[in-house]
């Protein structure tokens, strides 16, 4: 396999584009945060101080996705045609009574490149939004399973991984 970031010298370069098609580009990514009972009461009763924290976190996590490209340094400016935050919050306590909070990143756009790391980059700063803005209230929290949980389009084609 060829490492295309890389020229003949060795030296870092973003990838050349331009020969590729334009094909409909879309991905997936999850993650999650543990959060100790008190956070989850704060969250589901709407008592954290910073504001509504799945509102800030959804807004974080598609700014995010928009300003991927100045984050990730190889990565292209992509026109970014959908991005979306969901969250699924688990009210089954584990067995250390914590409780997991589900994101999930989804991104599209028409392009000549995939829009796996702005999926990623997504979900991953919204988990750590929600962590901000609990941190007062749990120092105990951790974020986790963050991965790639679909992608389609492109050479590779569709692919689903499975945690």
């Amino acid at each position: 396999m060829e490492l295309s970031h890389f020229d003949e010298n060795g030296n870092a370069r973003m990838v050349d584009v331009s020969n590729k098609k334009v094909t409909k580009r879309v991905a997936i990514a999850s993650g999650k945060i543990n959060i100790d009972e008190i956070a989850y009461d704060a969250i589901r009763n709407e008592k954290i101080k910073k504001g509504d924290v799945f509102a800030v976190a959804t807004t974080a996590g598609i700014m995010a996705v928009k300003k991927n490209f100045e984050i990730i340094p190889m990565c292209h400016i992509l026109n970014i045609t959908h991005a979306e935050i969901k969250w699924k919050i688990n009210d089954t306590p584990d067995k250390d009574g914590r409780y997991d909070i589900n994101c999930k990143c989804i991104v599209e756009c028409d392009g000549k490149t995939g829009v796996e790391m702005e999926a990623l980059t997504g979900v991953s700063v919204a988990l750590l939004t929600v962590y901000d803005m609990v941190k007062a209230v749990d120092k105990s929290m951790v974020i986790s399973d963050i991965y790639l949980e679909e992608k389609d389009g492109g050479k590779s084609g569709h692919i689903v991984n499975k945690l």
